[in-house]
């Protein structure tokens, strides 16, 4: 465990935010987490708490006044193995796209369309993440967290842990009351391809390669090459991945938009509920490759809010507003912000 007061978040958060926090403490386990919460009821009593990961999904307004825990818990241990399926229990820390490189390597199949997605294990069981038609949920066993408030540990089932699109009950009913320590996924043996966008054959077809012959490693390198050709790597500037949510509307909402754009695009979600791009919505409404000061939405995907240099998180809030309401004008639709916002 390490303790770092007056702590720089540079290093803790992709945006590229200055801000410091009054204390921060990474831990390598679940003793170690609870040690650190022991630290918290006494040492730093009276303290706002976060709790982080990579820092990929958020958004630093301010100084964090508090304590803020940096999970490492690493580890990844085959637990069983039997029939086509594989349960896999990985270590909240670990960083994500690590662990499917591990699973591809391994033969454990199930997240390929999830490759290059930034943050770490605990991070995605959190969000559930999703990307080209596959979501966290659909490999998602289990989850290990231990209480924020007593230290006490509990495990959800994938069922109870309430996943809808970018969403679970750690970001609802749960939210900020727990530390992801572990998750456990359900993979199998036999690859079966998800190739429902049309970026993904597209790229497999430009490689030679047909849908009924990829590997589980071509897909996740096709998956990789349309991400890098799309999204802005946040070392080189900062950002935080899709800054919004792909609205839902209903299906009235989307026949009028459809009659006034009929080539817009679209994905049904059930027979009254349509999903529509929020990225082709904000390109619409002007603002794909402009800046605001010194945030931008970037000029190859405008779900991507991205620091031009030394753009503070207020800049970028205020750019989020902007585009919130340039698109809301336009078409009445509310973008919903994915990136946690932290007020400080």
């Amino acid at each position: 465990m390490e303790i770092h007061d007056h702590c720089s978040l540079l290093p803790y958060n992709t945006f590229g935010i200055q801000a410091k926090a009054r204390v921060l403490v990474s831990y390598d386990s679940v003793r170690e987490l609870c040690q650190a919460l022991d630290l918290h009821r006494t040492a730093y009593a009276g303290l706002p708490l976060l709790h982080i990961g990579a820092g990929s999904n958020l958004l630093f307004l301010t100084d964090y006044p508090g304590m803020i825990l940096h999970s490492r818990i690493g580890g990844v241990t085959l637990l069983d193995c039997q029939g086509d399926d594989v349960l896999v229990r990985v270590g909240a820390g670990v960083v994500h796209d690590t662990w499917v490189a591990r699973a591809v390597a391994s033969g454990w199949h199930g997240l390929e369309n999830l490759s290059l997605i930034p943050g770490q294990v605990g991070a995605s069981a959190v969000q559930n993440i999703g990307a080209y038609g596959v979501e966290a949920q659909s490999v998602i066993e289990r989850v290990d967290g231990v209480s924020l408030g007593t230290g006490e540990p509990r495990t959800w089932t994938c069922a109870q842990c309430g996943y809808g699109y970018r969403s679970s009950v750690f970001k609802g009913a749960l939210r900020g009351q727990y530390a992801i320590t572990h998750v456990t996924y359900r993979l199998h043996r036999t690859f079966v391809p998800h190739l429902d966008y049309g970026a993904l054959r597209s790229t497999l077809q430009a490689r030679g390669i047909s849908a009924g012959q990829v590997t589980a490693a071509q897909l996740r390198q096709a998956i990789i090459a349309v991400r890098q050709s799309k999204l802005p790597d946040p070392c080189v500037q900062g950002n935080a991945g899709s800054f919004f949510m792909n609205p839902v509307v209903s299906r009235a909402q989307w026949d009028r938009l459809r009659a006034e754009y009929p080539g817009a695009p679209h994905y049904d979600v059930d027979d009254s509920h349509v999903k529509v791009p929020a990225g082709w919505l904000i390109e619409q409404a002007g603002w794909k490759g402009r800046a605001l000061g010194r945030a931008a939405v970037h000029d190859r995907q405008a779900l991507v809010l991205v620091n031009r240099g030394g753009a503070t998180g207020a800049d970028i809030l205020a750019l989020c507003d902007a585009v919130r309401d340039a698109v809301r004008s336009r078409f009445g639709i509310d973008l919903r912000p994915e990136v946690n916002i932290i007020r400080g």
